[in-house]
């Protein structure tokens, strides 16, 4: 998800997945795999940079305090059984 502002100055936030063309007119128009357009300040040169942020945070996977744990987790062993 990426910040962006309306042309009003109104602060919305964006899935960058739906985000399927950007265009840059005077003012950068976006439209989204929904079929919604819109406008924001941002340039396309930010706004591009804000994305590519986004998916980096995304593949660093899951965090905790700030820590990257490993994902997929090790699967715990077997505790193996003693023979009589």
């Amino acid at each position: 998800m990426i910040t962006l502002t309306r042309l009003d100055g109104k602060e919305l936030v964006v899935n960058a997945d739906h985000i399927l063309t950007v265009e840059a007119t005077p003012d950068t128009v976006l439209m989204l795999t929904t079929g919604v357009h819109l406008m924001v300040k941002e340039p396309v040169e930010d706004l591009l940079e804000r994305v590519a942020a986004w998916r980096r945070r995304c593949q660093l996977g899951p965090e905790r305090r700030g820590e990257v744990r490993p994902f997929p987790r090790p699967v715990p062993q077997p505790i193996p059984q003693a023979e009589e």
